[in-house]
């Protein structure tokens, strides 16, 4: 008996004749099943038929796939397939042309079957069709299912493309280069000939040999969008194969004919959206074309290499006049050297190579630099001279961040990844501009300057600022321009504050997104974490911080520190010299109660901006705070150092004076911390062991040599 699991019930239909509703028993042979259906329609010969799908893909069912069938299957009974693969055979060889197009035409449909496929190629069946296509004297027609029955045969890999002849390789590049050749037999044979190239190296330079690139290029501009997609599949095929000198000559052959602008107009202006499979070899032509400069990327600078020294300081001479420079001594030349390599942005400015030597970038960011250097020698200037003669330690380092820039643009472009065999995310833009690269580093070294003049950034926000120009980029790229220009005014548009937004949207997006219990769980833990955040502010005031008097005639000439008690009830203030570090508060002259602070004020309402009203820069006006105390007849005014200070005191201040505090930072830092308190309570710790007490501190090591020595770049 059965198990009721074993069983599956379906129908099984045959032309002429009711369907049969049976209960198929998966233990029981499928010959025994068949031999069942045979006798209840009365047919003779069981073992000359076989079951099939009836709908979708009409695969044959055997013992290896049986288990497939679920229940309300509907099945056919059909001719086996070593029968059908004979009659098909005997078809193809028919005196009559009707027959042969029939059978070929067949041949086509059923070849799909592996079981079929096995059992018709064991007859010699492929070579019969190698044969036809060898002779070329069947009709177009007939010639079309040929090729689609043969391509269907070898698609699952029974027969291996190396034994093909050289005749036959010779008939199909021959369909392809012809003009006049159907379109059907066209596609086909551009199908082939991908398989070929794919399968060995061999078979690549055969077809490389036989197939015109002249012939590839012209299928990529007719309006057939099939022949289209399978020309760009070989011609993917074809690069992908080639070692380095052949790829070499491929590309120079298709920058010389355009083809890119071609498969810009042709291809992705013409056809909105893209089809898949065409997404999937463009996303590759531009991996292939673009991995061309990994070798750059991976190389770093030759600290030997004349050619390389001399790009170096063709990036110097070309931000500064060098006229003088010949009648200088040795040390002095040199001297001026490093201080000029200095302004321009390198770490190292006795020897700037130093900063080129990691990989990635390695040479790309010189190449970049250099090309934007020349290529663009106004923008260059005004952006070297513009952060060169800066002394408030807003500069923007040009090479520092053309080093890190173009290591971000590798990563945002896949440079060195190979491409996946499910990619179809390309750049729109990458068609339409030769070299792409390096245009768009001159785009955006130029909008990192103005992104970095935005946040009012130091070198101690370096990464930060670098962090908001690859969400610039990103950005900008994902929305597919379809121009450098486009881009270039996408990306400017998209300046700090716009960024600020969208990251705010996106995070009200994700918390509306959020259960009600996280939710919940995220409003029970920001009082913990804003007192966390308040105490931190008043520690900070505890530390102190140096502040400079900005006299009228704005010369930074002088200090004083302002430090709060640490019983929070004083404020301590006094002039001190430049050498001195965290003074104690005996030293600190003058202070203030707090309980007599009656206000706080911030940016133009501070008493010392509207002294110098219209004389103040935004920057310093960003800076500015006062506090007013005793009956707000008095001020002490400051201008914080940055504005990670500015943040740091007027939090501190709102936190005396029993307000809330309303700082960027502290909106940022109480992100931050949500988002780690709500992550670390939502572990799972189901069976994990959490000791009591804290775990004993290692060892020290025996020695430091691990730590990096920053001596060697602060030169």
């Amino acid at each position: 008996m059965p198990q009721q699991k074993d069983i599956v019930r379906i129908a099984i239909q045959m032309p002429g004749a009711y369907p049969q509703l049976i209960q198929l028993d998966q233990k029981k042979p499928l010959s025994a099943v068949i031999k069942e259906v045979c006798d209840g329609w009365n047919l003779p010969g069981p073992d000359n038929y076989a079951l099939q799908y009836a709908d979708g893909v009409q695969m044959y069912i055997t013992e290896s796939n049986r288990l497939d069938i679920k229940n309300g299957c509907i099945l056919r009974l059909t001719k086996a397939p070593g029968r059908c693969a004979d009659d098909l055979h005997k078809g193809i060889q028919s005196a009559d042309g009707g027959v042969r197009c029939d059978s070929l035409k067949e041949l086509a449909g059923v070849s799909r079957d592996v079981t079929f496929a096995q059992e018709f190629i064991n007859l010699d069946g492929h070579n019969l069709l190698v044969q036809i296509v060898e002779d070329s004297r069947e009709s177009n027609q007939i010639m079309t299912h040929t090729l689609t029955g043969f391509m269907e045969l070898m698609d699952h890999g029974i027969v291996s493309w190396e034994n093909l002849s050289a005749v036959f390789i010779k008939k199909i590049a021959g369909f392809v280069n012809s003009s006049s050749t159907d379109v059907s037999m066209q596609q086909v044979s551009l199908d082939i000939l991908e398989n070929m190239v794919l399968s060995s190296h061999q078979l690549f330079l055969q077809v490389k040999q036989e197939v015109t690139m002249e012939r590839l290029v012209a299928h990529l501009q007719v309006a057939n969008q099939q022949i289209q997609t399978k020309a760009m599949a070989l011609l993917m095929a074809l690069l992908q194969a080639a070692e380095d000198a052949d790829r070499q000559e491929m590309f120079a052959f298709l920058n010389k004919k355009n083809v890119r602008q071609y498969i810009y107009k042709d291809i992705i202006l013409s056809s909105s959206p893209v089809q898949d499979e065409m997404a999937h070899y463009l996303y590759v032509l531009q991996s292939v074309t673009l991995n061309h400069l990994e070798a750059r990327m991976r190389t770093p600078l030759d600290c030997y290499s004349q050619d390389q020294r001399d790009a170096l300081h063709g990036l110097r001479q070309a931000a500064f006049e060098t006229d003088s420079e010949n009648s200088l001594s040795h040390e002095r030349r040199r001297s001026l050297c490093a201080k000029e390599f200095k302004k321009l942005g390198f770490s190292n400015n006795s020897n700037p190579g130093q900063d080129l030597v990691r990989t990635p970038p390695g040479l790309l960011a010189l190449d970049t630099m250099f090309y934007f250097a020349t290529r663009y020698p106004d923008a260059y200037s005004r952006f070297v001279l513009e952060n060169s003669s800066r002394e408030d330690k807003h500069e923007c380092p040009f090479a520092r961040s053309s080093i890190q820039l173009t290591l971000i643009l590798c990563e945002i472009l896949r440079i060195g990844d190979p491409p996946s065999e499910t990619g179809s995310s390309f750049h729109p833009i990458f068609f339409s501009q030769d070299r792409l690269l390096e245009e768009l580093f001159c785009v955006c070294i130029q909008l990192l300057n103005k992104t970095w003049k935005e946040m009012r950034a130091t070198q101690e926000d370096f990464d930060k600022v670098m962090q908001v120009v690859k969400e610039q980029i990103t950005r900008t790229l994902g929305s597919k321009p379809t121009s450098l220009e486009l881009f270039k005014n996408k990306v400017n548009a998209l300046n700090y504050s716009e960024i600020l937004k969208l990251r705010q949207t996106e995070r009200l997006h994700q918390e509306e997104t959020l259960a009600p219990p996280v939710l919940e769980l995220k409003e029970r833990l920001k009082p913990e974490l804003l007192e966390l955040i308040r105490q931190q502010r008043l520690n900070r005031l505890c530390q102190g911080t140096m502040f400079r008097k900005i006299s009228s005639r704005r010369r930074q000439d002088k200090l004083w520190y302002c430090r709060l008690s640490p019983n929070h009830k004083m404020l301590h203030y006094g002039d001190v010299e430049e050498d001195a570090e965290n003074p104690a508060i005996e030293t600190l002259q003058d202070k203030i109660p707090v309980a007599d602070i009656k206000g706080l004020l911030t940016g133009k309402d501070c008493p010392h901006m509207k002294e110098n009203k219209g004389k103040q820069t935004k920057e310093v006006l960003d800076l500015a705070f006062s506090i007013t105390y005793d009956v707000e007849e008095c001020s002490l005014n400051f201008i914080a150092p940055s504005r990670t200070d500015f943040c740091l005191w007027t939090d501190g201040l709102s936190v005396l004076l029993g307000r809330d505090m309303s700082s960027e930072s502290m909106r940022s830092e109480l992100e931050i911390l949500l988002s780690m308190e709500i992550k670390l309570r939502l572990l799972d710790l189901e069976n994990v062991a959490i000791p009591d007490s804290a775990p004993a501190v290692p060892k020290p090591p025996s020695n430091y040599n691990f730590c990096y020595d920053f001596s060697q770049t602060e030169q």
